[in-house]
C-alpha cells in the first residue's frame, strides 16, 4: 500500500511542487509546477511550458516541494 505525504499546501505559493491527484476517469496523475494559488478549494500550478493547471483541492492525494529543474545544456 502506497503512503502519500502532503508537505506542500497554501503556504507553498511561489514554490515548485509536485501534486498527485485523482483523475476523473480513475487512477492518479502528477502535475509539476510553481504554485500560483492554493485557496478556495483550488490549486493553480504553472508548469515549465507556461500552462496553468487548475486542480480541485479535493482531488489532491499528495503534494511535496521539489527542487528547481536542472540547467539545460546548449
Amino acid at each position: 500500500m502506497a503512503r502519500y505525504t502532503r508537505d506542500a499546501g497554501p503556504s507553498s505559493v511561489g514554490e515548485r511542487v509536485v501534486v498527485r491527484r485523482r483523475l476523473p476517469e480513475g487512477g492518479l496523475g502528477d502535475v509539476i509546477g510553481t504554485v500560483e494559488r492554493w485557496s478556495g478549494g483550488t490549486v493553480a500550478l504553472r508548469d515549465r511550458h507556461g500552462a496553468l493547471h487548475e486542480l480541485d483541492e479535493a482531488s489532491v492525494v499528495a503534494a511535496k516541494r521539489v527542487p528547481p529543474p536542472p540547467e539545460r545544456r546548449r
